[in-house]
Order: structure tokens, then sequence, then C-alpha cells
């Protein structure tokens, strides 16, 4: 069974083509995490806040990104995140065509 991680926060930008280039080097870094599939980046310049939706293999692994990606933002300035760990229904996500293996 795979998990999905809900992470986001308050942020004042940047935001859209500034925030791709900003953070290119820190999403080629995902990749590396064990554990870690995918990742859709969230943003609401309206609301001043970012974050994503994450996949990973195990619980075990989305809790540890967490611990690790909390830490990571508060050393930017980041200490109120926002997050949640939902088990994935494979059968029905697969039916409403979810990125899901």
């Amino acid at each position: 069974m795979s998990y999905v991680l809900q992470v986001d926060f308050k942020m004042s930008g940047p935001f859209g083509d500034e925030m791709a280039e900003a953070f290119s080097d820190l999403a080629r870094s995902i990749n590396e995490e064990k554990g870690f599939m995918w990742k859709i980046w969230t943003e609401s310049p309206d609301t001043n806040e970012a974050g994503g939706i994450y996949m990973f293999e195990t619980k075990e692994m989305a809790e540890k990104y967490l611990d690790m990606h909390s830490k990571r933002l508060t050393g930017f300035g980041i200490t109120e995140v926002n997050a949640k760990i939902f088990a994935i229904n494979a059968r029905l996500t697969e039916i409403t065509n979810g990125p899901v293996k």
C-alpha cells in the first residue's frame, strides 16, 4: 500500500516560474529520498501558501521525510507546517486515473 503526504505552509513567495527556478535543485534532491515516488507542487500566491502532495512507498518513509522536511522548512524560517499522511485506496484511485502503481 502506498501513502500520500499532504503538506502546506505560509510562504510569501516566490511563486510560478520564479519558484520553479529557485527550487529546482531542491526538487531534484527530493527524488533521492528513500521510498519517494512523486510530488505535486502546490502554490497559492493569493493566500501566500505553498506545499505539495507526495507519494511514498510506506507510511514510515513518509513520516521520516516529513520529519526531515519540517526541520528544513524551519531553517527557511517557516515554523507552522500543516501535514497529514493518508493511505491510498489504489483500486478507486486507478478508476479515477490517479498516478498510483
